[in-house]
């Protein structure tokens, strides 16, 4: 679900990352807020927030929201940035470099919890929105901005879209496509709110706290390393059988040449 890019990709593909990203924004996105009483998967109500500092001339106030828009901003350049400069490397899964940098953000700053006083709420809550829009980025770029992850806003809009074109029989044509497209944002809006549940029993019933990010990072790790263990089967079998397939053929040609 990490490899195929373009036209190799599928709907399962799709709906393999789409449940595991959305499922950890979701516990990122609720963690953040219990923390810090801050949005840290998106941006947009930091910008309206921001706008209206800016309106009443409280620029300093309003830097912060700039500074929070930024960091989900640098991350979506970083995870871009990497993937494009990788891309052309046949070894290296260019998708795993952002990945691995989003659950480094998330493991340090829930074990710093653990040893120091999490005082600087504004830095922290920056790491996130960047660790957030390093996510979105590689999700859209694998997906061909079919997926994304972190917040509900434009998977609604495009929902009730598609809901609304099921209502025309004219477009009976594309109905299979519709129902593969609502399929992903049901999936996504559920697991999204799946992870928000998690999130949330995790922080304050386990009383988990901040550790509860390291949680989200273990799995999008143990996703992305199961992946390429599956591929690396798939990619020895492939192997396997056209070797043996090759070995038939040689042997078909040998009988043929000496009977």
């Amino acid at each position: 679900m990490f490899r195929h890019q373009g036209k190799s990709r599928t709907l399962k593909h799709n709906l393999r990352i789409a449940t595991i990203l959305s499922f950890v924004a979701g516990i990122v996105n609720v963690t953040g807020y219990l923390a810090f009483k801050q949005l840290t998967t998106n941006v947009t109500g930091h910008f309206a927030l921001f706008i209206n500092d800016v309106a009443h001339f409280n620029f300093w106030k309003g830097t912060v929201y700039f500074l929070y828009i930024f960091s989900f901003l640098l991350g979506s350049f970083l995870s871009s940035y990497l993937i494009e400069k990788y891309k052309e490397s046949k070894k290296l899964n260019v998708f795993v470099l952002p990945t691995i940098i989003e659950c480094l953000v998330l493991i340090s700053i829930g074990l710093l919890s653990d040893f120091i006083k999490m005082e600087s709420i504004n830095l922290l809550v920056c790491l996130l929105l960047f660790a957030m829009g390093l996510q979105n980025s590689f999700v859209t770029k694998i997906s061909n901005a079919v997926v994304r992850t972190t917040h509900l806003t434009g998977l609604f809009t495009d929902l009730g879209i598609d809901l609304s074109l099921l209502c025309f029989p004219k477009l009976d044509a594309k109905r299979k496509k519709l129902k593969a497209n609502i399929k992903l944002r049901l999936y996504i809006i559920l697991f999204f709110f799946a992870g928000g549940l998690t999130g949330g029993f995790f922080y304050s019933k386990l009383d988990l706290k901040l550790n509860t990010l390291i949680f989200a990072a273990l799995l999008l790790l143990v996703s992305l390393f199961f992946d390429d263990f599956r591929y690396q089967i798939i990619k020895a079998r492939r192997k396997y059988n056209q070797k043996k397939a090759n070995q038939k053929e040689t042997f078909n040609t040998l009988k043929y040449l000496f009977t």
